[in-house]
């Protein structure tokens, strides 16, 4: 991922078309009228051999026969053409490049192929092809087959060309503007994750609005949507797979469909997914404009009882609540609601002839109230209740309660009548206006989702919790020797090998190859209450429909004649089936206790997921379910258990002490962390998973294995996760030359504030040299960007001193191919020149080479003598920058032949 070239695609410095006629209808025609009457300021120009001009724009055959070089080239001509026109306008000295044309092909020597490798090898940036193109508003370009879109602050990037040009309609309709618009076609190059990174950057963009219909590649999606969610608000239409075809095999994987685990992908990027266009407009204006909501708890006013009554279902029906109002505001409502009584209750009716002064006053009230966290004003119109001075009052107690509270509780306004002065008069107050009850809830728990989705980035778990310490060469044992058997289901042994290595509490069992053993082996647990019996065949991988589960056996008897009817069944429904023998155990079923249901499923686009919820036999048909992407903290996985309707029953009900909780969120951290050891399992079901005071404890469990490569990366076995866990591998140890110790590792969310002392602990002269600009101080979006990495295209090391103090910081940002990393180190002003830098320095290399980078390079200021000389030291080449003579260029050959020279330097040293 990268942002290289792409202000070339929304701030050129001069376009060229190449493509058209001056058939009526033609694209290339199209797009010219467009890119002109849209008032791009920079010199246009057209290349085409076969007209002179068009439409009075004057042609010249080639890129190399254009009086300048084209900074972006818009390419409408036939398929067969592209290739060599981007291979000419690279040469020519364009820097990228939008292909409108479709019909380019596919896989291995298409001219899809071959226009990337063009403009790989120019150095192009690549939108497309067969897109709709791009806008940029603010330059006047619309390089692009839609319709123009206005300035604003909402960035589009859309995956369909018909979304794009449909939702600029809507939007134009209703004075909404963009800071950019792309519609990206095959991503033969720029893709969605660019494109996020470019717009999270942008400082005309305040929030991303993004139409997807499929991820390509997850790690690097969900790496781009949690970096740009960080900054701002990112909100997302995922069309629906609703029709797919149901996945099979594991209750995992029949309880992970498609859109369930895209929600868990987009809950832990931080991102907010909508319906439909109407609601993505609606989160978005909401996000962008209202400071953030501190909690659910929303307090309503309204001129009409059933209005307020209305709001507050849909609230409850979306997982808010009306506020509880505090004694002092129902006193303050009941005298200025007399009609309310003492006591007051939420929501207030403040009756068809409410005044504007009654608005402002108990709207007064509300935000005041520390127990609500925002307010909805509801107006509707009536002979006695006039609507814009109404909205006035609303606009004026909002203003009054901003002054006296930071951060300001948002406030939201439904004004139902026609007359647009009302909608004006609120938004000139930055109040997000609505024109139903229902609508205006929805926008609050937008504002609610988008909060939980920021907390829900807070923290990326470590690779292994430190709950626990997994035995993963026992485990791993296991699954190789179910592997070497050739099934794809491990033997019951091998289950609970593998539950027993990450100390899964399991029922004792007993594996028994014939009924007759099976009545001798449950003669010892009929004195406990009973015996149950389960079938286990590696053809049979559900049990319930041959019959294959018996609990509540009283007598061997009994047990002897299940078995024997579960063999018969077996022949009778699948002839052939292979039987393996028998499970025995006792037969407990405490009355405290709730039945769960938790997993591992493999998704074809995510890897690997967890999931949790209502377990037993109608776990797949309630699929009162949660899913969540690993690895897994305890924190992520309560949330993911309080997400289920199952969950809210752990608390306990009718007289039952609530079930351990943490004993199901640990279960929960643990298959997280098989998931990340064992790329080989592929499904787990844990069903049921016991949950009662005492503990968690699985009564039946079923594992699917495949065979799987292993990922080279430390610290990850799976090379399938979306995310990445914390490189626990890369922390060190070292000693400076005046004999302080010092401690070197991966930067995590919580080092936030450590950083921002850091950062003043630096001279604004080191800061100059380190930024390359004055600063006085370090923005603190900067700082938390900084901290919130996924340790996959970027890794931040600090240095932490015997007090826990930040006293260097050193990063590693990888290119587009993960090939080549720019480094950039900063240190305590007082630390210079102690070999601070030096480690620093080294460690970064370590990381550089681990990762399989073939270069790591930065830029030096030439007068900054310190680094220099430590990258000399280190065996990096040095040269001038030919743009910038104050810059010196440093790089470092991480080649085999280079590393073992750099290992001598290290060990001499």
């Amino acid at each position: 991922m990268t942002v290289r070239n792409l202000d070339a695609v929304f701030a050129p410095r001069s376009v060229a078309l190449a493509g058209g006629s001056q058939r009526p209808g033609s694209v290339g025609r199209a797009v010219l009228k467009n890119i002109r009457d849209a008032g791009f300021a920079g010199p246009l120009f057209l290349v085409n051999r076969e007209y002179a001009e068009i439409d009075g724009v004057a042609a010249a055959p080639s890129f190399a026969d254009l009086p300048a070089p084209a900074d972006l080239v818009v390419v409408t001509a036939p398929p067969a053409a592209i290739p060599g026109l981007l291979d000419e306008a690279g040469a020519a000295g364009s820097r990228a490049a939008v292909v409108v044309t479709r019909g380019l092909g596919a896989g291995q020597g298409s001219l899809r192929n071959e226009a990337e490798a063009v403009a790989r090898r120019r150095g192009m940036r690549l939108i497309g092809p067969g897109c709709f193109g791009v806008q940029s508003p603010f330059t006047q370009l619309n390089a692009s087959i839609a319709p123009v879109a206005q300035p604003g602050d909402l960035a589009l990037i859309s995956q369909s060309g018909g979304v794009m040009a449909s939702t600029i309609e809507w939007a134009n309709a209703r004075g909404i503007g963009f800071s950019g618009v792309v519609a990206f076609g095959d991503m033969v190059d720029v893709d969605v994750d660019d494109l996020l990174d470019h717009f999270a950057l942008d400082r005309h963009s305040r929030a991303i609005l993004l139409y997807l219909r499929d991820v390509a590649n997850a790690p690097r999606f969900l790496s781009a949507a949690r970096a740009a969610a960080r900054i701002k608000p990112v909100v997302v239409v995922k069309s629906s797979q609703a029709h797919a075809a149901p996945r099979t095999g594991s209750e995992a994987a029949l309880l992970a469909t498609t859109d369930a685990v895209y929600d868990a992908a987009f809950r832990r990027a931080g991102i907010l997914r909508v319906a439909d266009l109407a609601e993505l407009f609606s989160a978005a204006e909401t996000l962008a404009h209202v400071a953030p909501v501190a909690g659910k708890r929303l307090a309503i006013l309204a001129n009409g009882g059933a209005l307020g009554q209305l709001a507050a279902e849909r609230l409850a029906a979306l997982g808010g609540r009306a506020a509880d109002l505090a004694e002092d505001t129902k006193a303050k409502v009941a005298s200025l609601v007399p009609e309310m009584g003492s006591s007051a209750l939420n929501p207030v009716d403040l009756r068809g002839d409410a005044t504007p002064e009654l608005f402002e006053a108990v709207l007064e009230a509300m935000l005041a109230d520390p127990n609500v966290d925002a307010a909805l004003a509801i107006h509707a119109p009536t002979s006695l209740s006039p609507a814009l001075a109404c909205a006035r009052a609303v606009a004026a107690a909002t203003k009054q309660a901003r002054a006296k509270r930071y951060p300001p509780k948002p406030v939201f306004a439904a004004f139902l009548g026609s007359d647009a002065a009302p909608r004006a008069a609120l938004e000139a107050a930055h109040i997000p206006f609505f024109r139903t009850p229902e609508a205006a809830v929805a926008g609050v728990m937008h504002l609610v989702r988008h909060v939980e989705g920021q907390e829900a980035l807070i923290a990326t778990p470590p690779s292994a919790p430190e709950t626990f310490s997994p035995d993963v060469a026992r485990a791993r044992a296991a699954v190789e020797n179910g592997l070497a058997s050739g099934r794809s289901w491990l033997s019951p042994t091998d289950v609970a090998e593998v539950l027993a290595a990450y100390a899964i509490a399991t029922l004792p069992q007993a594996f028994v190859a014939t009924p007759e053993e099976a009545a001798e082996v449950a003669g010892g647990m009929l004195a406990r209450g009973g015996a149950a019996l389960k079938l286990i065949s590696p053809d049979v991988p559900s049990r319930g429909a041959v019959g294959g589960v018996r609990l509540g056996l009283e007598t061997a008897a009994a047990v002897e004649q299940a078995a024997r009817a579960m063999i018969a069944r077996v022949e009778q429904r699948s002839p052939g089936a292979q039987i393996d023998g028998f499970i025995v155990q006792p037969d407990i079923r405490p009355r405290d206790a709730q039945e769960l249901f938790a997993g591992i499923a493999d998704d074809p686009v995510f890897g690997p997921v967890v999931v949790v919820g209502a377990g037993g036999g109608a776990a797949t048909l309630l699929r009162d379910v949660a899913l969540a992407l690993p690895p897994l903290h305890l924190g992520l996985a309560h949330d993911a258990i309080a997400r289920t309707r199952a969950g809210a029953l752990l608390d306990g009900y009718d007289g039952r002490l609530p079930a351990d909780r943490d004993a199901v969120a640990l279960t929960l951290v643990k298959l997280a962390q098989i998931a990340v050891d064992m790329p080989e399992i592929r499904d787990i079901d844990l069903n049921p998973l016991v949950a009662s005071p005492r503990g968690a404890v699985v009564f039946d469990a079923r594992i699917r294995v495949a065979p799987a490569v292993r990922s080279a990366r430390p610290g990850v076995a799976n090379p399938r996760l979306a995310i990445r866990p914390y490189p626990k591998a890369y922390e060190s140890r070292a000693s400076l030359p005046n004999g302080s110790e010092i401690f070197m590792r991966p930067v995590r969310p919580e080092d936030e504030p450590a950083i921002a002392v850091f950062f003043r602990a630096v001279e604004e002269d080191d800061l100059r040299q380190r930024f390359f600009t004055p600063m006085r101080e370090v923005p603190r979006a900067f700082v938390a960007r900084m901290t919130q990495i996924d340790y996959a295209r970027t890794m931040t090391l600090l240095a932490i001193g015997p007090g826990e103090e930040v006293l260097g910081v050193a990063q590693l940002h990888a290119d587009v191919e993960g090939r080549e990393g720019e480094y950039a180190i900063l240190l305590r002003s007082a630390l210079k020149g102690v070999g601070l830098g030096w480690r620093l320095m080294r460690a970064l290399i370590r990381v550089a080479r681990t990762e399989g980078f073939t270069t790591m390079s930065g830029q030096v200021l030439a007068e900054n003598s310190s680094m220099l000389a430590v990258c000399r030291e280190l065996g990096f080449d040095i040269r001038a920058d030919p743009d910038d003579p104050s810059v010196r260029l440093v790089s470092l050959d991480l080649s085999e032949a280079a590393v073992s020279g750099l290992a001598a330097t290290a060990t001499a040293t």
